[in-house]
């Protein structure tokens, strides 16, 4: 049985390894390199004293980023104060380039305009975390102290002992630095294992 000369090509083709015919092959995945370690933004909210703690998760510790505390003095006004909170705190996100926040959950106070004014620092704070497009959680700080302390009712100068200890700091940082690391600290805890009641979303 006789073949044609363009059937004889083919064969000599397909004998040298080549394909008769361009094959469009589909393009490979772009690969997306994988996010480092997750680092998380702790936010204390205060008027005269919003404390912010940020630290990078790792091993055998994680590492502490940055803290401090927004201080604003007694004679600003409030408008000033919830301004400086506003720009710190866009500051330090522009700085490190967190993946997360958590903030501290809403607290019941008697005095009505404690409970206001501690809102506007709260307010100040969410605004300049949502406008960078993070997710916001919040945790109740009696569930922190329990985290971080193991009795929800702990003195804040334990919190900063522990949480010096967890972050193998040399010194107890701030009080209120201390709190939003311990929120930060918290937050990495109760993501890391299966938890029923997981941080709140906001």
């Amino acid at each position: 049985m006789g073949i044609s000369l363009r059937q004889f090509e083919q064969m000599k083709e397909r004998i040298g390894g080549k394909s008769p015919r361009a094959i469009a092959l589909p393009a490979a995945p772009r690969l997306v390199p994988r996010a480092s370690n997750q680092i998380i933004l702790g936010v204390d909210p205060s008027l005269r004293g919003t404390g912010f703690g940020i630290i990078q998760l790792g091993n055998p510790f994680p590492e502490t980023l940055a803290h401090g505390t927004i201080s604003c003095q007694r004679n600003w006004e409030r408008s000033r104060c919830l301004a400086k909170i506003f720009q710190t705190l866009r500051e330090e996100i522009e700085r490190h380039h967190p993946t997360v926040c958590v903030i501290e959950g809403l607290f019941f106070a008697q005095n009505l305009q404690t409970a206001l004014i501690m809102g506007e620092a709260r307010g100040a704070a969410m605004a300049a975390i949502a406008e960078t497009g993070l997710d916001i959680f919040e945790i109740a700080p009696r569930k922190v102290k329990q985290a971080i302390v193991g009795y929800g009712a702990a003195q804040k100068s334990a919190v900063a002992k522990m949480v010096q200890r967890l972050l193998n700091l040399p010194k107890p940082p701030a009080p209120d630095a201390a709190d939003a690391l311990a929120l930060a600290l918290t937050y990495a805890r109760e993501n890391s294992r299966y938890n029923l009641t997981p941080p709140k979303k906001i």
